[in-house]
């Protein structure tokens, strides 16, 4: 067996890392959103800062990939690039941020960011006011900037868009469109300034059929009548893999 493979399989915590990602895939698939805010918190309790980035991002390149077509059908192209084009701005931004963080309270912030975003997403809040290009553009900035330091890029457009009168199979393939291009800048940016750490990305190519299995199964329990429980398993999941994550339990 190849020896990056073995220092992978060995490394302390990988069995939560695994939970995480099947929790994380099946959400994903679901609802097309959260998966960030359940891997994160655990890769900060078992890995370094950039290299929990790097092992989210060769995970989460992959596992949404076979729920690519439907999502190119169903979303909107057109709003998911200029959300993508904010992102781009804050990205580097939040990776700068991250670079100034010291170690030992980034598990404590991933965590602390995930639960408040969460409060925010239970509150109910609705927007009611003309989503123009310049607003969604900016709500991708402030999703590039979170993904950057934090590792969740989600949850500015998850507000964005459960504030509106869309079909959530719209909302879901939206996500996924979106989610799907951070990856890509993310892993862009990891390759030009070397940021990609071997163990990390071994690890993660380890798990990705697992998080890609994940994926189809959450697919095809995806309902999308289901309003109610669509929301409600994405918050809970997302709330315990927060509160597991806090540097409290080692």
């Amino acid at each position: 067996m190849p020896e990056f493979i073995t220092t992978a399989l060995a490394l302390p915590g990988l069995w939560w890392l695994v939970a995480a990602i099947i929790a994380a895939g099946l959400v994903r698939g679901f609802t097309g959103f959260g998966s960030a805010m359940i891997i994160m918190p655990a890769a900060s309790s078992v890995l370094d800062p950039f290299a929990a980035l790097a092992f989210l991002t060769v995970v989460e390149f992959w596992g949404p990939l076979p729920n690519l077509r439907a999502a190119l059908r169903e979303g909107q192209r057109r709003e998911a690039l200029t959300l993508l084009a904010g992102a781009a701005i804050g990205l580097p931004l939040g990776l700068w941020a991250l670079s100034l963080l010291d170690p030992a309270v980034f598990g404590w912030s991933v965590s602390l960011v995930v639960l408040t975003l969460l409060v925010l997403l239970m509150t109910g809040w609705r927007y009611g006011g003309v989503l123009a290009p310049r607003l969604v553009a900016a709500v991708g900035t402030l999703g590039g900037f979170l993904g950057g330091v934090a590792g969740v890029p989600g949850p500015p457009v998850i507000m964005l868009y459960m504030a509106r009168a869309l079909p959530i199979s719209v909302i879901r393939a939206n996500f996924l469109l979106y989610l799907l291009g951070i990856d890509v800048m993310m892993i862009t940016v990891f390759v030009l300034f070397g940021l990609l750490d071997p163990l990390a990305v071994a690890v993660g190519l380890i798990c990705v059929p697992v998080y890609m299995l994940a994926n189809v199964i959450g697919a095809r329990l995806f309902d999308p009548g289901a309003e109610r429980l669509f929301r409600g398993v994405a918050y809970v999941v997302i709330a315990a893999s927060a509160i597991l994550g806090l540097p409290v339990w080692g």
